[in-house]
Order: structure tokens, then C-alpha cells, then sequence
């Protein structure tokens, strides 16, 4: 009697440390000379590149 072989779920990618998994950091925004905050705005991580998964390096 042959039986079924299960295979191992795929595991998770880990999160990137960076932005936690979201993908997005927040970036303060200064403007004129003497450099005064006015906000912030959000972006893609630089270091995972929008993804949300650590890189492997």
C-alpha cells in the first residue's frame, strides 16, 4: 500500500528590519534655507525595495 508524502509548508520570507514588513519608511521633510521641518512623507525602503522582505546578502 503506497502512502500520500506530505511536503513542508513554504516557509515565510523574513520581514525587512528596516521597515517591518510594510515596504514604506517615513522621511522627515525640510524646507528653505534655514532647513525648518514641515513634515514628513513616505516612500518605498531602500533596502528591500518596496517588498518587505529581507534581502538574503
Amino acid at each position: 500500500m503506497a502512502t500520500a508524502s506530505k511536503t513542508a509548508a513554504p516557509a515565510e520570507p523574513a520581514k525587512c528590519p528596516t521597515c517591518k514588513g510594510s515596504g514604506e519608511v517615513s522621511r522627515t521633510v525640510r524646507v528653505g534655507r534655514k532647513q525648518r521641518v514641515a513634515g514628513q512623507q513616505t516612500g518605498i525602503c531602500l533596502n528591500c525595495l518596496g517588498s518587505g522582505e529581507a534581502s538574503t546578502d
